[in-house]
């Protein structure tokens, strides 16, 4: 073996451990991508076999079977467990989605482990960085599943029917936020026929919703500050916009809510006398469920019967479609890859670079710049 080959960085795609999780963080289409690159990628056996990917798959794209924790940079899904942590190296760099604001306890053993880890949810939301944005290819996937699950939990039909017997008339969805999972699940439910509405505390993202064929739900109650930015509401106007959204809600058969902040919990939406006033058999999907939920009757991962309202709090929805969720994922881990490691295959971590500075939630010091 030559000294090149022996200071080839390899890439280590590690098998997901934690429950329900069958997502892996590379996919065989992007293993040559990275060997131009100049890395070496190992893979656990079984590693892919959740999101359908053989050993074989990766083998005939040039990747090697092996103990991927020993890998110069360890590549998952979720954060490492603390018997995870263990089979790594001091100086290793590890890349998932790291939980760095919900988990401080997390992050200090990264940094006790004597890693160098960088979270995918903290990469900056800036143009360039589009291509890493795994929070957004995530959320796609959430506010679409999110439907399906609605249109299951539903005893109504989504579009409308005209029958011999009568017409049916189309499902009333209402999604709460207008980001990147509230939209795609806006879009998705339309597809299916139903009559869509969105609603958002940001009256610019109105014009998106629109465009999706959807009605934009109007408050009546306005936001916005000198210099355009938004300003907080009173507490006047807050109890009142809650009153309001409360009336709302209860027009409709299915309400989605997506407003998740990462690290703090997650803001009430819908409260219990709105399910109470929702038409018996109506669905509430909650995707914030894994802070606290946006309805007031929401148990984080489980699906419980309210006033004849069924709530489901999925906690990671991505992982029940795991092929295109591991490629979208995969891609994202290989753009930051890319940023990290030179073209002649050397990792430099520049943390004059803000997606660097930003990713980096653990070991940034003493790390080469």
């Amino acid at each position: 073996m030559t000294d090149s080959e022996q200071q080839r960085l390899t890439v280590g795609v590690v098998a997901e451990s934690r429950p329900g999780e069958h997502r892996v963080a590379l996919v065989p289409k992007l293993v040559g991508r990275l060997a131009q690159r100049g890395l070496a990628v190992v893979v656990a056996p079984g590693a892919g076999a959740g999101a359908h990917l053989s050993d074989d798959a990766y083998l005939q794209a040039g990747a090697e079977l092996g103990d991927a924790w020993k890998a110069s940079i360890v590549a998952k899904v979720a954060p490492p467990s603390a018997d995870e942590l263990a089979k790594m190296g001091r100086g290793t760099v590890l890349i998932g989605f790291l939980d760095p604001r919900g988990n401080p306890d997390g992050l200090e053993a990264l940094e006790k482990a004597g890693l160098k880890a960088f979270a995918m949810e903290a990469i900056p939301r800036i143009s360039r960085a589009q291509a890493m944005d795994a929070l957004s290819s995530q959320a796609s996937i959430g506010g679409y599943r999110a439907v399906l699950r609605a249109a299951e939990l539903l005893p109504r039909f989504f579009p409308m029917l005209t029958t011999a017997a009568g017409t049916v008339p189309p499902a009333k969805v209402l999604v709460l936020g207008a980001g990147v999972a509230g939209l795609q699940a806006l879009a998705t439910a339309k597809r299916l026929g139903a009559q869509t509405t969105g609603y958002d505390v940001r009256p610019e993202v109105g014009e998106q919703v629109r465009s999706l064929g959807a009605q934009f739900l109007d408050l009546g109650i306005e936001a916005v500050g000198e210099g355009g930015y938004a300003r907080e509401l009173t507490p006047e106007e807050r109890q009142e916009q809650q009153r309001r959204l409360t009336e709302a809600i209860t027009k409709f058969d299915v309400v989605i809510t997506t407003a998740l902040v990462p690290g703090r919990k997650a803001p009430t939406l819908v409260t219990a006398d709105a399910v109470k006033g929702m038409p018996a058999g109506s669905v509430v999907i909650d995707l914030a469920g894994e802070t606290g939920g946006n309805c007031e009757l929401t148990k984080p991962g489980e699906e419980v019967v309210e006033h004849d309202v069924t709530i489901a709090a999925p906690l990671n929805l991505p992982a029940e479609m795991p092929s295109h969720a591991s490629e979208l994922y995969a891609r994202n881990v290989t753009e930051l890859l890319e940023l990290l490691v030179s073209k002649e295959g050397q990792l430099e971590l520049n943390f004059e670079d803000e997606i660097v500075a930003g990713a980096c939630v653990a070991g940034r010091e003493g790390s080469a710049s």
